[in-house]
């Protein structure tokens, strides 16, 4: 099994997104990229003054799905060419970024970007930066969608993200059992 973290706004949809994903075993919400000691709280991070991002970290299989693949999925799954935000949530814990732990992970990261730029009008500010800690979110905040699917910003933010990831990788998710 292999981890990839990354963050593309709220940790919600990543995680939601992530879930999905045949190869993916486990999907957890959390923080990582600050520069403060100590584990942050969610209204720290939301402050904007810690320099965490929020991010998932996936577990996956790589006999099943590849490292590529799923950055190609996580970078065609948010907008990758705003600085600092996504939609309405606004702020450097918002960042779209992609964590590496070997000189190998970052050259594939490196690799999609370059590879996927010409798809976007405007440029990929997609951060590839070393891994540091990874701080566990919350428990609320972990399979938020799945337990919150009736909530507003679920239905208005993150089930459309949801369409789109089926209707560009149908053939990269999970299937019914």
């Amino acid at each position: 099994m292999k981890t990839l973290t990354v963050g593309g706004g709220c940790f919600w949809c990543i995680e939601a997104i992530f879930n999905q994903i045949n190869g993916v075993e486990k999907v957890v919400s959390g923080y990582m990229g600050g520069k403060v000691p100590g584990t942050p709280t969610y209204r720290e991070v939301c402050s904007g003054l810690t320099g965490h991002a929020e991010v998932i970290q996936a577990i996956y299989n790589p006999d099943i799905i590849s490292l590529e693949e799923l950055l190609v999925i996580f970078m065609t799954s948010h907008d990758p060419t705003t600085l600092n935000r996504q939609g309405a949530d606004v702020g450097t814990q918002y960042r779209s970024v992609i964590f590496y732990d070997t000189d190998g992970e970052r050259m594939i990261a490196e690799k999609v970007i370059k590879e996927l730029t010409p798809y976007f009008d405007d440029a990929i500010v997609t951060e590839v930066s070393a891994i540091t800690t990874f701080h566990e979110a919350e428990k609320y905040h972990q399979n938020y969608y799945e337990n919150n699917k009736e909530q507003m910003y679920c239905a208005a933010v993150i089930s459309p993200k949801l369409s789109k990831l089926r209707k560009l990788h149908a053939d990269k998710l999970k299937t019914e059992n």
